[in-house]
C-alpha cells in the first residue's frame, strides 16, 4: 500500500485548475486523497536543499498546477519518516495546496534522505533560517513563508522565531513545549526536566529517532535518482521491540539504552547534564533572553507535556517588544485534548475517565485563517477582534475566550494542606482549608521507597512508548497508598473556577540528603472519581536554584516550590478539590535514589522519611488562580 500510495502522489495526470475552495478530504481514503493531490499539484521529491556548509536536505515540494503569480509557502520541517510515504503529509499538502499554497515538507539533517549528522530539533538557527532563504529565493515564491507543525514539527520553530528572518510572515508552533530551553519560572531544557527531575518519555523517544549507524544515500546522487529511491526505499530502521514498562526500571537509568545494545548518542550527551549546564545554550532550544519576532497562532493542551512552559512563553512573546507587530499578534488555544490531538476535538469528547461533553473546535479553518491573513494578505480573514486567548475550561465544559492569560479577575486563594497528623492516603485525616493551622499541628510523615515508587496514572504526557497514557483519570488507586498524603476540601457549595497557573509551597524535611516532592490537583466528582488535573515535580536539592544545588539537612526544615501547574477547571457544587502530595510518579518521571549523589548514574537506592510540616510558620498551602 505504501509504494501506491507514493506512485499516485508522483503519477503525472492532465493539468486541471484548483478548486478556489478547499473541499472536505477527511472523506478521502489515503489512495483517493494521493490520486486527488497528484492531480491538482505539482510534485518535486527529495530535492537537496543546500545549506551554508553544504549539507543537503531532503525537501518535497507541492504547489498547484497552472497557478498564476508567485505563491505563499506552508514549510514543515520533521525528523520523521513523511517525505515518501506518510498518508498525513499527503493530507496536509492537499489542504495546503488545494487552498493555493505551496507546501514544503523537509527532513531534518540526519535524518533519512537528508545529510549530515542528527541533532535534537534540528539547527534551527542555521538550517531553518537557510531553508527559508531558500523558499523564499524560488520563482514561484511571493517570499512570504509560514510554519506549521507539532511537537518535533513546532519545536524547531521557536529558535527560529528569534532571528526573525524576512521571509517567516506567521507561525503555528503546536504542541510545542520541548523546544523551549528557559522562559520566565520554568526551566526544563526542551521537557528533559521538570522541577530538576529528569522526564522517561525522551529516553524512549530518543531511542527510535536517534540512529548514529543509520543508512545513507550517496550524497553526490542526482536528484532524479534520489526521488526515484525515495519512492520504493524508506530508509527507515527496524529496531527491537522493547518491553519499556520493564526496560524503564532499569538503573543505572544512564545505561538504560546501552543495556539494549545501542551506541553511544544523544541520550548519553544529555543524560549527564544538569539543569543549568551550559550546554543547554548551544544546540535549539529557544530561551527567553533571546527576543521574538513572528506573529503565532499557538496551540496547545491541558493534557500534554509542558503546558505550563508554553503558556509561559505565549506570555512572553508578547511581551518581548523586539517586533511590536509580532508581539501585537500572538494568539493561543488551548483545549482538552491530548498531545497533538487536536483534530480529534468533537461532541461527546472524553479525557481519560471523564466526559467533557461537546468540546469541538474547527482548528484546521482557524490555521488557514491566520495564514490568509499573513501570507495572502487578507486581514478579514483573522480579524483583529479575534480573542487572543481561547481555553476549554472543564467542569463547565465550555469554550471560552480572553484577552489575556491568565483572563482579568482572576484572584489567588490560598488553601493549606492540614491533618491531624495522618493525612496518609484516601483513608487518612487531611484536609484543605482556607483557614492557617495553628503553631501546634502535627506534621504528615510518609516512607519513600525509590523500589516502590508511586505509579502515574494519567496527567498530561505523551510519547512514551505506551508507559502512559495521558487525560483525566481516576487517582484513587494511587490514593490508597499510605505513602501518598491526600488533602480534600469540603464539597462546594457554588461553582468554582480554576484557571491559570497553580503555585504550591511545601515545608519539608527528609532522612535523606535529597529525595523528590510531587504534587497533584484533584477534582473530586460527588460519587468519589478524582479526576487528574495537574501535576508536578521538585528535586529538593535544586530548591535554591538550579544553580546552586544544595543538599538537606537531615530532619532540618526546607521550603519546596515546585513549578507551576496549569489549568481551566471549574468545580462545580457538590465536587471537592483535592492534592495529593508524595516523592515519586513513575514511570513519569525519574525517581529519585535519595543518595544526594549523581542520581542517574546510580544503582542503587535508600528509603527516606519524609515529613511535610504545616503548622503555624511552616504553613504547606497551594495558590488557586480563581475567576470571580
Amino acid at each position: 500500500m505504501k509504494r501506491l500510495v507514493a506512485a499516485f502522489v508522483i503519477a503525472l495526470t492532465a493539468a486541471a485548475p484548483v478548486a478556489a475552495v478547499a473541499q472536505d478530504y477527511g472523506r478521502y481514503s489515503d489512495t483517493a486523497a494521493a490520486s486527488e493531490l497528484a492531480r491538482i499539484a505539482e510534485v518535486e521529491m527529495a530535492v537537496m536543499t543546500p545549506m551554508r556548509d553544504g549539507v543537503g536536505l531532503a525537501t518535497n515540494v507541492y504547489r498547484p498546477r497552472d497557478a498564476t503569480g508567485p505563491l505563499p509557502t506552508i514549510f514543515w520541517k520533521t525528523p520523521y519518516n513523511e517525505l515518501a510515504y506518510s498518508a498525513a503529509t499527503t493530507r496536509r499538502a492537499l489542504g495546503a495546496v488545494s487552498r493555493g499554497y505551496a507546501f514544503v515538507v523537509q527532513n531534518e539533517r540526519g535524518r533519512y534522505f537528508s545529510g549530515g549528522d542528527y541533532e535534537i530539533l534540528g539547527y534551527p538557527q542555521t538550517d531553518g533560517y537557510d531553508a527559508l532563504s531558500w523558499i523564499a529565493a524560488q520563482p514561484w515564491s511571493n517570499g512570504k513563508v509560514g510554519t506549521l507543525g507539532c511537537s518535533s514539527s513546532a519545536e524547531w520553530q521557536l529558535a527560529l522565531a528569534a532571528q526573525n528572518h524576512p521571509a517567516h510572515a506567521a507561525m503555528v508552533p503546536q504542541a510545542s513545549g520541548a523546544g523551549i530551553g528557559k522562559v520566565g519560572r520554568f526551566q526544563e531544557q526542551g521537557n528533559w526536566y521538570t522541577g530538576g527531575v529528569p522526564r522517561n518519555l525522551f529516553f524512549i523517544w530518543l531511542y527510535g529517532v536517534d540512529n548514529p549507524l543509520r543508512a545513507q544515500i550517496p550524497a553526490d546522487m542526482d536528484q532524479a535518482t534520489r526521488a526515484r529511491i525515495v519512492r520504493y526505499n524508506d530508509l527507515d530502521a527496524d529496531k527491537p521491540d522493547i518491553d519499556w514498562k520493564t526496560q524503564i526500571k532499569h538503573l543505572p537509568v544512564s545505561e538504560l539504552l546501552s543495556s539494549l545494545g545501542e551506541p553511544r548518542g544523544t541520550f548519553e550527551e544529555l543524560i549527564a547534564r544538569e539543569p543549568n549546564d551550559p550546554a543547554w545554550r548551544e544546540g535549539g532550544l529557544y530561551h527567553d533572553d533571546m527576543g521574538w519576532g513572528v506573529p503565532a497562532l499557538w496551540f496547545n493542551s491541558w493534557y500534554d507535556v509542558s503546558i505550563g512552559p508554553n503558556l509561559e512563553l505565549f506570555n512572553h512573546a508578547r511581551q518581548t517588544r523586539q517586533d511590536g507587530e509580532a508581539a501585537d499578534n500572538q494568539y493561543v488555544v488551548v483545549g482538552p485534548n491530548n498531545h497533538c490531538a487536536f483534530a480529534r476535538l468533537g461532541p461527546d469528547f472524553k479525557s481519560g475517565d471523564r466526559d467533557l461533553g461537546d468540546a469541538s473546535f474547527d482548528s484546521e479553518a482557524l490555521v488557514y485563517a491566520w495564514f490568509d491573513r499573513w501570507l495572502k494578505g487578507e486581514r478579514q480573514a483573522f480579524p483583529a477582534s479575534t480573542p487572543h486567548v481561547q481555553y476549554f475550561t472543564m467542569g463547565e465544559n465550555r469554550w471560552q475566550s480572553s484577552e489575556h492569560w491568565p483572563p482579568r479577575g482572576v484572584r489567588t486563594v490560598r488553601m493549606y494542606l492540614r491533618s491531624d497528623g495522618a493525612a496518609n492516603s484516601l483513608n487518612g485525616d487531611g484536609r484543605l482549608s482556607l483557614e492557617a493551622p495553628p503553631a501546634t499541628e502535627a506534621p504528615d510523615r510518609y516512607r519513600y521507597d525509590p523500589m516502590n515508587p508511586v505509579q502515574t496514572i494519567g496527567g498530561g504526557d505523551c510519547c512514551n512508548g505506551g508507559l502512559v497514557t495521558a487525560g483525566a483519570f481516576d487517582q484513587r488507586p494511587i490514593e490508597a497508598r499510605n505513602d501518598v498524603l491526600v488533602y480534600t476540601s469540603e464539597p462546594l457549595t457554588e461553582p468554582l473556577e480554576v484557571t491559570g497557573f497553580i503555585e504550591a509551597v511545601l515545608k519539608v524535611s527528609s532522612s535523606a540528603p535529597d529525595t523528590d516532592f510531587a504534587v497533584k490537583l484533584v477534582d473530586v466528582a460527588p460519587d468519589g472519581t478524582a479526576y487528574i488535573l495537574g501535576d508536578t515535580i521538585f528535586r529538593a536539592r535544586y530548591r535554591d536554584g538550579y544553580d546552586r544545588p544544595t543538599l538537606l539537612v537531615p530532619g532540618q526544615v526546607a521550603t519546596v516550590r515546585p513549578t507551576p501547574m496549569t489549568t481551566s477547571n471549574t468545580f462545580q457544587p457538590g465536587h471537592r478539590i483535592r492534592v495529593e502530595v508524595t516523592s515519586s510518579n513513575f514511570p513519569k518521571f525519574v525517581r529519585n535514589l535519595n543518595t544526594g549523589g549523581a542520581n542517574e548514574t546510580e544503582s542503587e537506592g535508600v528509603v527516606a522519611d519524609n515529613v511535610l510540616h504545616h503548622a503555624g510558620d511552616d504553613a504547606s498551602y497551594i495558590e488557586l488562580p480563581v475567576v470571580y
